[in-house]
């Protein structure tokens, strides 16, 4: 079984994932909260989506070099850093994010969300950079 097309899967998950962030918070600022709750559930199921494809990729694959040397190795590096450390935060936040508005805790989400969309917004985006940077840049 070939598992190279699931880095291209991957960024198309974290981009989807991003659009629908971006969507929930114009919905919720429109007042439309069973639109948001829908479009927040659907990024909550690509980003575990892109978890699961993530773990089976490198599992098979291990770890992939970035190739490039330079100024353009310290940006990658820098925001491989930034997005690993946030990422391991995202699945927690997230859930207790949705937990928070599930049962009605509606300040207590609201309050949390605004940390939690930013940095989840800021994981899925820089995962598509990374993923550009690692496999469709060519130096």
């Amino acid at each position: 079984m070939s598992f190279s097309g699931l880095p291209t899967v991957n960024a198309v998950l974290n981009g989807t994932a991003a659009s629908l962030l971006v969507a929930g918070w114009f919905l919720i600022r429109a007042g439309k909260r069973e639109a948001h709750r829908r479009v927040m559930t659907a990024a909550f199921a690509c980003s575990i989506l892109f978890l699961v494809s993530y773990l089976v990729y490198h599992a098979q694959v291990g770890s992939v070099r970035f190739q490039a040397q330079g100024t353009v190795r310290t940006v990658y590096l820098a925001i491989l850093l930034t997005h690993t450390v946030l990422a391991a935060v995202v699945p927690f936040l997230a859930v207790v994010t949705i937990f928070f508005a599930r049962k009605g805790r509606f300040e207590s989400h609201r309050r949390l969300a605004r940390v939690a969309l930013p940095v989840w917004l800021y994981v899925s985006v820089t995962g598509v950079v990374i993923y550009l940077m690692l496999y469709r840049m060519r130096f």
